[in-house]
């Protein structure tokens, strides 16, 4: 414990993760600015959420959430980040992502074409900006180049990343939350091992989803839309990719794929449960991890509670490959994460009321998608 909080560890976290700070709150203040627009435009030109089907809330609600989330991560990209190739090919990918996919927002694709622009998002990252997955480790020390699978691979890493957040887009808070956490926890990873670029670009990312969360947790005002999922997902797998640049890739991606492995395990069971049932695996289904939840009693903030601590825990496990393997360190976050998750469920089904109204809404009666 000494060791963990001693002078030494204090100024290197300090040193290597500040430069995430001011990312984090440009994004987070340029997205709370930002989403009131999205918001207007959302209503002017009828991007809307229609209740019905598998969506529980009761009116109409605004679906531009991802344009706000791209608008507050570009503006971060733009003032802190170098202007080179690395940079750019985050944002005009990211981009794309989301102006594209607001036509699904608007009018909704064939799944096929759906597929067509993830996979073209990810072969334009891939081949335009080098944005490769180009070797792996194996126990020992020992390195595999991938050689003529680099493609495929990086390929099949970013097509999996938007699909994730896709699939996990389907309840209130639920995305955005995670991916935040997600984001900063590739923040500290990428701080120890000095990638001080990496640690911008994470920043940026957890910020705008930060203010994002601000309107989409539960009840929520605004949606991100299939624009704002495919736009997390191109850029965490993008960011992730580019965080392996210097080292072995089986313990770079560890701390994301450890953090995201719930979601990652529900949106492959969702695949092969469609694909068992002949039915199209782009086919919406309420038999995900967080609808089930649901059915069991959970109400919308209690299951963004529950993912929001595994992704903690999970995530803390991950970087422990990072030299954060403090045991105490991970179990006081999975601790205070879980602690409040059961203290909102007491507090909530025993009835009592909170006087400040901002700490009233955690715990009030949700809408649900």
């Amino acid at each position: 414990m000494t060791d963990f909080f001693s002078g030494a560890a204090l100024s290197n976290l300090t040193e290597h993760l500040l430069p995430g700070l001011w990312p984090f709150l440009v994004a987070l203040l340029a997205c709370v600015v930002g989403v009131p627009v999205a918001v207007y435009l959302s209503r002017r030109y009828g991007v809307l959420a229609q209740p019905g089907g598998r969506h529980a809330h009761r009116l109409p609600t605004p679906e531009l959430g991802g344009l706000a989330m791209w608008a507050g991560f570009a503006l971060a990209i733009l003032v802190f980040l170098p202007k080179d190739l690395t940079s750019l090919g985050v944002l005009v990918v990211s981009g794309l992502a989301m102006s594209l996919l607001i036509i699904d927002d608007k009018r909704g694709m064939r799944p096929v074409v759906k597929l067509a622009i993830q996979v073209g998002l990810a072969l334009l990252a891939v081949l335009v900006f080098g944005d490769q997955i180009k070797f792996f480790s194996l126990p020992g020390g020992r390195v595999v180049q991938l050689g003529l699978l680099i493609a495929p691979v990086s390929v099949f890493w970013l097509v999996g990343m938007q699909n994730t957040v896709n699939f996990l887009d389907g309840a209130d808070g639920l995305a955005a939350g995670v991916i935040a956490i997600v984001a900063l926890i590739l923040m500290l990873a990428a701080g120890q091992l000095r990638q001080i670029q990496i640690v911008e670009m994470s920043g940026a990312l957890a910020g705008c989803c930060a203010g994002f969360l601000l309107f989409n947790f539960p009840p929520a005002r605004i949606f991100m839309g299939d624009s704002g999922a495919h736009f997390l997902g191109i850029a965490l797998g993008m960011i992730s990719i580019l965080g392996v640049a210097k080292v072995a890739v089986a313990f770079a991606l560890a701390a994301p794929v450890l953090a995201l492995a719930v979601p990652i395990a529900d949106t492959g069971w969702a695949i092969l449960r469609r694909r068992i049932k002949g039915t199209s695996v782009a086919a919406g289904d309420l038999l995900h991890l967080h609808h089930r939840l649901q059915s069991f009693g959970l109400d919308a903030r209690q299951t963004c509670f529950v993912f929001y601590a595994a992704t903690a825990l999970l995530g803390g496990l991950g970087l422990t490959l990072f030299g954060h393997g403090r045991i105490l360190a991970v179990v006081l976050v999975a601790t205070a994460v879980l602690t409040s998750t059961v203290v909102a469920d007491i507090l909530q089904h025993g009835g009592w009321r909170i006087p400040a109204p901002w700490l009233a809404r955690l715990l009030g009666e949700p809408g649900t998608r």
